[in-house]
């Protein structure tokens, strides 16, 4: 007896023992603030070491259940099907028989996908031009597996964004968040179909902003003129995931995934995604015109390094550097000079090339902006500035002008005398530039001169267009001379 009360002695002692820390923790870990940095090693606090509070605000989520639920019905997969079609001539029944006759098409097939976010109740969805380029086919799956053929709306090569529609109604968009308003360190979620896997969620922290990976360098010159300003994240994202959302935790869509920094083209650390609030102005074009209205201040920039600081004598590294101006666009009337500084744009302090491009991005030709210089005499001043277009204007083209200019995703001008002569024609058009649609999906290139639909002479840009628009046509057969002079016949149904 006397061994048993001896035993429960040293366990009741056992017991009090680990309740005494275990009450410590807890009243500690119910306190809602906790000075870090108060205590160091060594016992003793340096003057120059300050306490850092963290807050349960400032802590991550338990979870991210909410904001996952409230993204995935509004995140689609974007399915296509490419095919690439080369018509080859049969000189013998031509001969015979007229111009494309007997000829033999050629045709190579493929296929790609990538995600989507919708954006209205009546099916417009917003996602990447590099998932839909090149695509004859697209078709649109939604969570509930649902799937609809949809049709391009319009394309930006230089923001890479595209928009396409479904014939659909009282569909769930995604809210559209403040993407200004994101910081570094922040948690956010990508959503999106990679390698085909539907509805995944990754989740990570905001690792940058204006972020230049310089991904368009190889397009600009093409009539593009490349805006990145990426928000970089360390959340996974791998193909498939392109065009997708990148969500903050209240659900709201902060980016359009677009990029991954990879060596073996899958996830291997970060991922980069185009701010909302510059995919909000190109969706708006897109929907509202078919192309991006883009404005211009009439600058050459560069960021400013340490190199550049000791060339040019500068005081510190705040700002861009104007390399040049273009004479009588807008920031030459407004009497910015080769050698100043820009400093900001409205009340926004611009830190790189990157940030002014998308400060700029967001905005149309007409607008007017406030911009902070500095000159080379050091010298601060404020000075507004009307943006132009890339043709120096500041109107609006309107969606009438666009249908006359812009058919099957490829933009058009008329042959100067020049070219006519070169070519020893006398009627024919040339193709301009190329976006995702039905004649880049041909094969057909920038610089080609399309010089018969049908077996009829085209001498102007409206009258190709009309052809190119009328949905009356079933067929259509297109006399094109490449830039080396050679005949050539496409043949395609409308």
């Amino acid at each position: 007896m006397k061994e048993l009360k001896s035993n429960l002695k040293v366990l009741g002692l056992g017991l009090l023992g680990g309740l005494i820390p275990l009450s410590v923790y807890t009243f500690m870990g119910s306190s809602s603030t906790v000075d870090h940095s108060d205590s160091l090693m060594g016992g003793s606090k340096p003057d120059h070491v300050y306490a850092t509070n963290f807050s349960e605000s400032a802590l991550p989520p338990e979870d991210f259940v909410l904001a996952s639920e409230s993204s995935v019905n509004s995140v689609v997969h974007v399915t296509t099907q490419v095919v690439t079609t080369s018509f080859h001539r049969d000189p013998f029944y031509e001969f015979f028989y007229g111009p494309g006759a007997g000829g033999r098409e050629f045709k190579q097939y493929g296929s790609g996908s990538g995600s989507g976010v919708i954006v209205s109740e009546d099916g417009y969805i917003v996602t990447n031009n590099h998932v839909i380029d090149n695509a004859s086919e697209i078709q649109v799956i939604l969570n509930d597996n649902r799937k609809y053929d949809a049709k391009i709306v319009g394309t930006d090569p230089s923001t890479d964004i595209a928009v396409i529609k479904i014939e659909e109604s009282g569909l769930t968009p995604l809210p559209l968040g403040n993407s200004d308003n994101i910081h570094i360190g922040e948690w956010v979620l990508a959503v999106g179909n990679p390698f085909n896997l539907t509805s995944t969620v990754t989740a990570g922290i905001v690792s940058a902003k204006a972020r230049n990976i310089n991904l368009f360098a190889s397009r600009s010159g093409n009539d593009i003129v490349p805006i990145e300003s990426f928000i970089q994240t360390d959340a996974a994202v791998n193909p498939g995931n392109s065009g997708g959302a990148l969500v903050n935790t209240n659900g709201e869509l902060v980016g359009i995934n677009t990029a991954i920094a990879s060596q073996t083209g899958s996830y291997s650390g970060y991922s980069f995604a185009v701010p909302v609030n510059l995919v909000k102005k190109v969706m708006s074009d897109l929907i509202d015109f078919g192309i991006v209205q883009r404005g211009y201040l009439g600058v050459q920039i560069s960021d400013i390094t340490q190199e550049l600081v000791d060339e040019k004598d500068l005081p510190n590294h705040e700002g861009v550097f104007v390399a040049a101006v273009v004479d009588d666009g807008g920031a030459d009337r407004a009497g910015i000079k080769e050698g100043d500084v820009i400093l900001k744009i409205g009340s926004k302090e611009i830190k790189s090339v990157a940030s002014l491009q998308e400060e700029v991005g967001k905005r149309r030709p007409g607008d007017k902006v406030t911009v902070t210089v500095r000159n080379s005499k050091g010298s601060v001043s404020v000075k507004d500035i009307v943006l132009r277009n890339r043709d120096g204007e500041t109107k609006l083209v309107s969606k009438e002008e666009v249908k006359k200019n812009v058919a099957l995703g490829a933009t058009f001008r008329d042959l100067t005398s020049k070219e006519k002569e070169e070519l020893n024609i006398t009627y024919g058009v040339k193709i301009k530039s190329l976006n995702a649609g039905k004649l880049k999906s041909l094969g057909l290139k920038e610089g080609m001169v399309i010089t018969k639909v049908n077996n009829e002479s085209i001498t102007s840009v409206e009258q190709l267009t009309g052809k190119l628009n009328d949905k009356s046509n079933k067929g259509v057969l297109l006399e094109i001379l490449t830039e080396s002079g050679r005949k050539e016949y496409v043949g395609f149904g409308l």
